[in-house]
């Protein structure tokens, strides 16, 4: 059975976001992930980890953006030194944090010129902190307009120009599902690149249950093939987090 890890950004938000690590912890989770954890006292957040027996498993880089600007820009062609500067920024919190995964973010682009930006960085960064690693994550345009890793075939091209062992594939159900249709096809195409893994239904992006995904097929697609990764709760509760939870046990 995978390991399970939790979202605090979306789970357990009826509680206040530092207790929402020991609320993880009785819940049955043994990690957590945080998209932004920029914002709150990152030595705090480091020992509500420790004191509860937590691995951090994820985080996003950049920081976020608070003009309202899209999130990432590692394919954005010209913003290089941005992305160099706000890269050396965000390892300053991963040192403390210690994450697992760092995933980096592409951001809106298109074309080549996106493509030899996104490489170009991947590789720099790789590089640049060898000791971690990253995942890159296609993620639906429905939901994220003109981002440019929209696809899983794109990330498998971008994955093997950068050529990086650091560097792997951030697999999603919910927009696995919302890309391509059928979640579990997927997986069978591009798992074997994933490093990650986070899951949501759809299309509504609750929690496991009724739906198109079959998701106790897709933990035992995950066993039989040796994934040794995480598996996090990434989706948005139906009512309250622990009234969703009865998928976990089972």
């Amino acid at each position: 059975m995978p390991r399970f890890a939790a979202n605090l950004t979306l789970l357990f938000t009826e509680l206040p976001y530092m207790e929402r690590f020991a609320a993880a912890k009785a819940a049955g989770f043994d990690g957590v992930e945080v998209l932004y954890p920029y914002d709150c006292p990152v030595q705090e957040m480091r020992d509500r980890l420790v004191m509860n027996g937590l691995a951090f498993v994820l985080m996003n880089a950049p920081m976020p953006n608070y003009t309202g600007a899209a999130q990432g820009f590692a394919a954005i062609p010209g913003g290089e030194a941005r992305f160099r500067r706000d890269f050396t920024r965000m390892l300053r919190y991963a040192d403390v944090l210690k994450p697992t995964r760092i995933h980096l973010m592409a951001g809106v682009a298109e074309g080549a010129a996106a493509f030899d930006a996104f490489v170009a960085n991947l590789k720099w960064a790789c590089k640049q902190a060898p000791k971690r690693a990253f995942t890159i994550e296609p993620l639906n345009t429905i939901d994220n307009p003109g981002y440019y890793l929209d696809t899983f075939e794109l990330a498998a091209e971008v994955l093997d120009a950068v050529g990086a062992p650091n560097l792997g594939l951030q697999f999603d159900t919910y927009h696995a599902q919302r890309i391509t249709g059928d979640a579990l096809a997927c997986w069978a195409a591009h798992g074997a690149r994933a490093s990650h893994v986070q899951i949501g239904n759809a299309p509504e992006r609750h929690e496991p249950g009724p739906g198109p995904i079959d998701f106790a097929a897709l933990f035992a697609r995950l066993d039989a093939g040796g994934y040794k990764g995480w598996v996090s709760a990434e989706y948005l509760p139906r009512s309250t987090t622990m009234a969703g939870l009865g998928w976990l046990p089972r």
